[in-house]
């Protein structure tokens, strides 16, 4: 089953994403957007998993993130992976307060590589998927939006993140939690 680990998003910053997006719509590129319902921060990406090994290795993040307290983020800004001249990525960034969001995250690549993931090879870039470009019709339109920022503002306090199972589906993929993983308060 394919799988990752990360942090949901409650629902008034997923509505506050929902306007971004509506926003970024009106310069009618084609992306196609994620459902704000769907929208999560990445911890990492597992990939093809046997199902068997999901207990284990929850057992095993627990432990490992044991004294991580949870935390609170600051949803904010606009961005667009590769670059603005073509974006093929749109996203939301986390503005302020990452030094525990960037420990986390060590600590969950840590486990998942000693139960045989193998490391990332890029630099974790903390963002929430917005949408992906999927044509080229008015480009420079949306890379001048993106440009333009957002004055979305909005605090979320993490105190759990989730394994998840991913199932693709032609209208989007629908991730199902497998597994809670709470963090100290």
């Amino acid at each position: 089953m394919r799988t990752f680990i990360a942090i949901p998003i409650p629902e008034e910053c997923q509505r506050m994403l929902g306007k971004l997006q509506d926003n970024l719509r009106a310069c009618r590129a084609d992306v196609r957007y994620v459902k704000p319902v769907s929208i999560h921060l990445t911890l990492k990406f597992l990939g093809e998993v046997d199902p068997e090994i999901v207990p284990e290795l929850a057992t095993s993040l627990e432990n490992a993130i044991q004294t991580q307290d949870g935390f609170n983020l600051l949803l904010g800004g606009l961005g667009c992976f590769p670059n603005h001249r073509s974006p093929r990525i749109i996203w939301c960034g986390i503005e302020a307060e990452t030094e525990n969001l960037l420990r986390l995250q060590q600590q969950v690549e840590a486990t998942c590589e000693a139960h045989g993931f193998p490391a990332e090879d890029r630099v974790f870039h903390p963002h929430l998927t917005l949408g992906r470009v999927k044509g080229k019709r008015n480009l420079q339109a949306l890379s001048d939006c993106i440009k333009m920022g957002s004055d979305l503002e909005c605090r979320l306090r993490v105190d759990h993140f989730n394994i998840y199972q991913s199932t693709l589906k032609p209208q989007g993929a629908v991730y199902t939690v497998l597994k809670t993983i709470p963090l100290g308060e």
